[in-house]
């Protein structure tokens, strides 16, 4: 039987992946065989961590990339596919936690900043990545939504918009490529041990602590986990779930 993780020729893209979430996908995709692309606005980061997979043996390319520019999100994905021919997987993971602040209080510019890249990056990646797979009639995309996709959260109403935002803009997608081959699906991740959950907390380790053990499995998820499903997402095993939020999260909203 075919392991339908193997990833062996494949080429696969994951934004936001200097660190968590992101670098997790992009270790997995390589350590799956695939040639991955890791693309973040923080340079240096994703140079070193495409580096290190080079170093141990993986086809790795690191590529600067502000997913709320779409002329740098065309020029991402436009050299993925002249250096490695094709585009078959995608996790498009890139975002940003809004300052905590009620409505009322909450500047323009916060709102502009979150949406721009949690919402609006997603739909440039998107569009672009999308093009791609309809010329090659294949290809898998995940976006990386929330919990906070399901319901609300008093203070960083501009995060929940946005991933609301991502998952109807998924939903949406799929039904528009299915029939090229194409499937397009999310993923819902709970508390996750990366940086932006320790942000939301202003670094307090007491404070996540007691957040991390309300969850019904007793501890924060790892970026790992989230890999794990975006991969079977990607791939022959999940050919038949199209539009789809995969909620991974300890058990958080069914408590």
């Amino acid at each position: 039987m075919t392991n339908p993780l193997d990833y062996t020729g494949k080429v696969a893209l994951v934004t936001g992946a200097s660190s968590g979430m992101g670098l997790a996908t992009a270790q997995a995709f390589a350590v799956a065989g695939a040639a991955v692309v890791l693309a973040d606005i923080r340079e240096d980061a994703v140079v070193a961590a495409a580096r290190e997979l080079v170093g141990r043996g993986h086809n790795a390319l690191a590529i600067r990339c502000d997913v709320s520019d779409d002329a740098d999100v065309a020029a991402l994905v436009d050299r993925t596919v002249a250096t490695f021919g094709r585009l078959d997987a995608a996790f498009n993971n890139a975002g940003v936690m809004a300052r905590i602040a009620p409505i009322t209080d909450s500047p323009r510019e916060d709102w502009d900043r979150v949406i721009g890249i949690n919402l609006r990056g997603v739909w440039s990646c998107m569009a672009y990545e999308l093009r791609q797979m309809q010329k090659q009639g294949s290809g898998a995309i995940v976006n990386n939504a929330s919990v906070g996709a399901l319901t609300g959260n008093p203070g960083i109403a501009s995060y929940i918009a946005s991933k609301h935002g991502v998952v109807g803009l998924t939903r949406t997608a799929a039904l528009e490529v299915v029939r090229h081959g194409i499937r397009v699906n999310a993923v819902n991740p709970g508390l996750i041990d990366t940086q932006i959950a320790r942000d939301v907390v202003a670094g307090d380790e007491t404070a996540y602590d007691g957040i991390a053990n309300t969850v019904p499995i007793g501890r924060a998820g790892r970026p790992e986990e989230i890999a794990s499903a975006v991969l079977w997402l990607c791939s022959p095993g999940a050919s038949y779930v199209i539009g789809h939020a995969l909620t991974v999260d300890g058990g958080m909203t069914v408590a």
